[in-house]
């Protein structure tokens, strides 16, 4: 019976899938560089307007960190033609919703408004690009708030410091070694010029795509994007990030201390490839083999059956130049970092020296099938993943192909994979624990 509904299961989802729309879109580019996509969706009356720069963290100064975040907040400030402060109260007047992001290596902005505010959007975003107001009060404002950003989600959080951490040990060379939010005594020391000319390089429209998604007609859109953003200059080329790190070839241990937990973090961390390689989507399924749900090795020998640890948990960092693949756990009670690296090993090793299970890898596609269906259902998602794959992975289409390399991945693939990137002596193992003398796990 058991087979049978697996079977069943199976056979449901696969025809899911065959049904799954592909993704229509239109991509051209203007004379001055901007790159648009145009998606069509009527089944609501919503459109999404949305913009993404290729400039993030990577990009800064480092002795500047935190500047691409810092503009992800700057930038709503105002303009020649918005009065500060009015950005938010003109977006909810109208009945839409906005919001802004900022990674390593981009930094998206994007308006949801009913359809029939699309040439709203499409103007605020424009004038977002042609005429930003960047003054000293803005700065100082939006120091302010970046400060207490950082407060509550870094400084004060639990655990909230640990990926900074990591970041900090795995990379020497490359800006990934900083966190986006960057360094408050960096932002204090910029000057208002320097703000200035940070937007006048990065926020050029040759180094951004618009994406427009939604209840749209091609032609009126093609006519307000020219409009709008067609008067916007191009800006001087923008030089991109190509610093190599050295290979690590001895593990790397370190400590970091936390005042805001009691339990212990163990991490083990290791240096990736490029989000745009095939090995980095063979890291991905290596993840969900290893940790995802209760069936996964990690979870059911570790946390249930051994009870080594209260949570335990595996997954690939993608980013544009590496990535990094990470395994975290929480011990239960007196488990050392040792025990608990022992046991993460053996499953690593076993990996890296044996086939998974074809039922294993059956239930590996299925989980890729299900997300393929879903993560475009949402049309704000939809947006974001169009300007994504033109952004970062050069490759606008992969939107409706990259289920077929997942598909592709054979389990000797998974195997020699584990064993070319998750190796013993080419990792750090971080220790995140309380901080001196605030839980007897530290010492």
């Amino acid at each position: 019976m058991r087979k049978s509904l697996t079977a069943l299961a199976t056979t449901l989802l696969v025809s899911s899938v065959a049904l799954a729309q592909k993704v229509e879109f239109e991509e051209y580019t203007l004379d001055n560089g901007l790159h648009v996509v145009l998606h069509q969706d009527k089944s609501a009356p919503v459109v999404v307007t949305s913009v993404m720069y290729h400039v993030g963290a990577k990009d800064e100064n480092p002795s500047r960190t935190g500047f691409a975040h810092f503009f992800e907040h700057l930038l709503f400030e105002g303009t020649e033609n918005i009065q500060r402060g009015e950005w938010f109260k003109l977006v909810t007047a109208n009945g839409g919703h906005n919001n802004a992001n900022t990674s390593d290596d981009r930094t998206y902005y994007y308006e949801v408004f009913p359809s029939n505010n699309l040439e709203l959007a499409i103007w605020m975003e424009s004038d977002r690009l042609l005429q930003p107001v960047i003054n000293q009060i803005g700065v100082d404002t939006q120091n302010e708030v970046v400060k207490e950003e950082k407060r509550l989600r870094v400084d004060n959080s639990p655990y909230g410091n640990w990926i900074t951490e990591v970041k900090k040990n795995l990379f020497k060379k490359h800006p990934y070694r900083w966190a986006p939010i960057g360094s408050m005594e960096h932002l204090d020391a910029a000057t208002l010029e320097e703000f200035q000319a940070f937007n006048k390089k990065f926020y050029v429209p040759n180094n951004a795509v618009l994406v427009i998604a939604g209840d749209i007609e091609f032609a009126k859109t093609k006519e307000l994007v020219q409009k709008y953003f067609g008067v916007v200059k191009r800006g001087a080329d923008v030089p991109r990030v190509n610093i190599q790190e050295d290979a690590i070839t001895q593990p790397i241990k370190a400590t970091a201390y936390d005042a805001n937990i009691q339990i212990p973090m163990y991490i083990t961390a290791y240096r990736t490839p490029s989000m745009k390689t095939r090995e980095a989507r063979v890291l991905d399924m290596i993840s969900s083999y290893l940790s995802g749900g209760k069936s996964s090795p990690m979870q059911k020998k570790i946390v249930d059956e051994k009870k080594m640890a209260l949570q335990l948990f595996a997954f690939n960092y993608s980013q544009e130049d590496y990535g990094m693949y990470l395994i975290a756990g929480l011990p239960m009670g007196d488990t050392t970092r040792e025990a608990l690296q022992t046991e993460i090993d053996a499953e690593i090793s076993k990996l890296q020296n044996e086939l998974i299970s074809e039922r294993d890898y059956q239930k590996l596609q299925n989980d890729f099938e299900s997300r393929y269906v879903s993560q475009n259902s949402d049309l704000e998602g939809l947006a974001e993943n169009l300007a994504t794959n033109y952004l970062l992975f050069g490759d606008i289409n992969l939107i409706n192909e990259e289920i077929n390399i997942y598909r592709s991945i054979t389990r000797e693939e998974i195997r020699d994979v584990a064993k070319k990137y998750l190796q013993s002596n080419s990792r750090l193992l971080l220790d995140y624990v309380p901080a001196k003398g605030e839980a007897e796990s530290a010492k």
